[in-house]
């Protein structure tokens, strides 16, 4: 009876095995910079509250539409994955950015593109981060169920 479990347990695992082997989709792969395991380099950014507390809430008002509009352009242009604000917390945290991008010298320069950031409404701290190259896909299917465009 254990052996006739054991290998049960065995067909299963090799059916399941070769149906996972099966999806892989090459071309989608290559499109997306997938490496072996469909991952790929990124650069992840947390923003924070900055130095800045004295601006109006007219130039905090400026800031943040040039700010939403640098997120819509780098996204466009393929260079930021995902963006999106964090709840109010404890550590001043604001949001968060992923850049399409391997070093952080790249990400700075591309962060240091948005007004909030220059205004010194946020600071940006960046590290390298290794995730699913499926990110990459975030923005077209992000469009397909968004009703509302910011």
């Amino acid at each position: 009876m254990k052996n006739l479990i054991y290998i049960f347990l065995l067909v299963i695992t090799i059916k399941s095995t070769a149906q996972e082997k099966s999806i892989y989709d090459e071309k989608l792969a290559k499109e997306v910079g997938a490496d072996e395991y469909g991952m790929k380099n990124y650069v992840f950014c947390i923003l924070k509250t900055g130095s800045n507390t004295t601006a109006t809430a007219e130039e905090k008002k400026k800031y943040f539409e040039g700010h939403m509009a640098n997120i819509n352009r780098l996204a466009e242009e393929g260079k930021l994955v995902v963006a999106g604000p964090f709840m109010k917390n404890e550590r001043n945290y604001r949001g968060i950015f992923i850049f399409n991008c391997t070093t952080v010298e790249e990400a700075q320069k591309l962060v240091e593109t948005d007004p909030a950031v220059q205004a010194k409404i946020f600071e940006a701290e960046l590290t390298p981060w290794y995730s699913s190259a499926s990110l990459m896909l975030v923005k077209d299917q992000h469009k397909k169920i968004a009703k509302t465009k910011f």
